[in-house]
């Protein structure tokens, strides 16, 4: 395990008592509300100093709502650093009225719109959602890009489309690591990490093999081939809570991480345990 407090910065927070989670129906394993305190139950021995919470895929129209309710327990846990809100980007320049919204809220530090649930495979670049992401740097806040593997295509043409903008690669692109698939995984993260622009979370990775029969040693060459292709200085811990316990447990996960890394120096794996996550979202040192 680390010997230092670390960054956590994928953390999905959600109270269905308050919003609306349609997806949550087809996972019944952790449909319940998951809140701060049951993260602390769920992280165990793991010292974690900073969270940054992504958004949970409420019901259309929602995000705002989220991100409000996610700005008060922000206010009794310190811990909560960021916001990843959601934004209907895809609205194209008018979407400025929602992200003027979300910048008085004070924690947002990025923004994610779901591509992988969306059933049109040039969602991403079209030309409104493509105009939507180029407002992004006038709040300074990065967009995360959550895909599965085959959707790794359009996305490069995103981030060639846009590069005054920072993107945050969520799962490492969910490989299909269950169907001990690689290619063309493997060569679309090296072209992805190829552009200075694209950082990369070391998270999900375990969701996507086999819940139940997944190794160490399977998830190894796929995290690797992130770290060795991005580098440490584009590389960030996640831990995708809870959907993470779908397929393990919190310290499980973290030490998995560690054990991949056991050859780096100290400094790279506070890289990827801190301070790219602290740097790529803007959070307080």
């Amino acid at each position: 395990m680390p010997d230092f407090p670390i960054v956590d910065s994928h953390v999905h927070l959600y109270d269905t008592r308050r919003l609306s989670y349609p997806w949550l129906a087809g996972v019944p394993a952790i449909a319940e509300s998951h809140l701060p305190a049951d993260f602390d139950r769920a992280r165990g021995a793991v010292e974690v100093e900073k969270i940054v919470f992504a958004e949970v895929d409420v019901t259309d129209g929602e995000n705002i709502a989220e991100a409000r309710f996610v700005s008060q327990l922000a206010a009794a846990d310190p811990r909560i650093e960021g916001i990843i809100a959601c934004a209907r980007l895809e609205r194209g320049a008018v979407v400025a009225e929602e992200l003027d919204v979300l910048a008085e809220l004070g924690k947002v530090r990025a923004i994610r719109r779901l591509i992988q649930t969306q059933p049109d495979p040039e969602f991403c670049v079209r030309a409104n959602f493509i105009a939507g992401v180029q407002l992004l740097p006038r709040y300074g806040w990065p967009f995360d890009v959550c895909v599965l593997h085959h959707q790794l295509p359009p996305v490069l043409q995103l981030v060639r489309d846009c590069p005054e903008v920072t993107f945050v690669l969520d799962h490492i692109g969910k490989p299909g690591i269950k169907a001990k698939l690689v290619e063309p995984w493997r060569r679309l993260i090296t072209e992805l990490a190829e552009m200075p622009n694209v950082a990369c979370k070391i998270s999900g990775v375990a969701t996507e093999a086999d819940h139940q029969q997944w190794t160490s040693e399977q998830l190894r060459p796929y995290i690797e081939h992130c770290i060795e292709r991005f580098g440490f200085d584009r590389v960030m811990f996640g831990s995708d809570w809870p959907v993470l316990e779908l397929a393990g447990t919190y310290p499980g996960w973290v030490g998995i991480v560690d054990w991949i890394v056991a050859g780096a120096s100290a400094e790279e794996k506070r890289k990827l345990f801190r301070e790219t996550a602290i740097r790529v979202y803007g959070l307080p040192p």
